[in-house]
């Protein structure tokens, strides 16, 4: 007897078409990479009494479960119900699963819940844009890292959230070390140096890294309680033109940088290909199509920059090109 499969449905309901007729993996969205332990022993449960026992763990900190039988989707979805209740995601039918699989899931860092060179809470800023762009069918990759080291890869994405902070000097605590200096020079960009006894910081080649910050001593460095982001756009893997995202926020908030993420779905609907394969378009390529300046003029709408954020006016990729 034959199966009469909708693998157009199945993949927006976050099921993956395997090699083997009939059955698939049932993917599993955990925003930021965060989650509640519990999730672990329901996620078990699914893969040993439906699938074939293997979870992967996959590069976008999500899970799939393996050798799930197509035709069992349906309880699938039920089984699902209290992972995606728990961990919050955006749902509108509760019990069918995911109502989309376009947009990935947002992969981050551990972020400063544990890593002391991490400038924010990477996670807890995933689950915002999460909330702010789940559902959609558009192909979109999002990665939040908590500094310039990038361990989350965030300029190999369309949008990568890289945390800054704004070091706050206060020369009466200073023993002229010369620890952040050193700390700079060896690990980060050779902003600092000392004049009279006391550290200047080269404003414009700073990156807002924040190692001065961990190598100092005596906290004269510490960093600023407001948080900044860098925004790089436009990065992408794949086989025609690979290449990594450039900056085009720089000292930025959170909500400028959430804005230009949401305005910028609304270019995509605006200008996608209506031929493109499988009514995927990457962004990049319909910014090359289309003009950076008509994509910055869409970007940008009802963005209010702060004083401090410098923004990029023209944006130039490289990458490597087989076209």
């Amino acid at each position: 007897m034959g199966l009469d499969i909708n693998t157009k449905k199945l993949k927006k309901n976050a099921f993956r078409v395997s090699k083997e007729r009939g059955i698939g993996a049932s993917r599993i969205r955990v925003p930021g990479g965060y989650l509640n332990a519990k999730v672990l022993g329901m996620v078990q449960e699914i893969a040993e009494e439906y699938g074939n026992g293997y979870v992967h763990l996959t590069t976008r900190q999500g899970f799939e479960i393996e050798g799930i039988r197509l035709e069992d989707m349906e309880v699938i979805n039920q089984k699902l119900q209290p992972i995606i209740e728990l961990l919050d995601i955006n749902q509108k039918d509760p019990g069918t699963g995911y109502p989309a699989s376009g947009t990935r899931n947002i992969s981050a860092c551990i972020g400063n819940n544990v890593c002391p060179f991490a400038n924010y809470n990477t996670a807890e800023l995933a689950k915002t844009i999460e909330k702010a762009v789940f559902p959609n069918d558009l192909h979109v990759k999002i990665a939040c890292t908590g500094c310039s080291n990038d361990c989350a890869k965030a300029r190999m994405h369309d949008f990568g959230v890289i945390g800054m902070t704004m070091p706050q000097y206060n020369p009466e605590r200073c023993i002229s070390c010369q620890a952040c200096i050193k700390g700079c020079k060896k690990l980060s960009v050779d902003a600092l140096h000392m004049e009279n006894y006391k550290i200047i910081r080269d404003e414009e080649k700073c990156v807002g890294c924040g190692v001065c910050v961990t190598k100092c001593p005596t906290r004269a460095l510490t960093r600023s309680k407001k948080k900044y982001y860098k925004l790089t756009i436009m990065g992408r893997t794949g086989k025609k033109n690979p290449r990594l995202g450039e900056d085009f926020l720089v000292w930025a908030d959170e909500e400028n940088v959430i804005k230009i993420i949401v305005n910028t779905y609304k270019f995509v609907e605006e200008y996608i290909a209506k031929d493109a394969p499988g009514g995927k378009e990457h962004i990049g390529y319909i910014i090359d199509r289309v003009g950076f300046e008509e994509y910055k003029r869409w970007a940008l709408e009802d963005v209010e920059l702060m004083p401090e954020t410098v923004m990029k006016e023209c944006i130039y990729w490289s990458g490597i090109h087989f076209d």
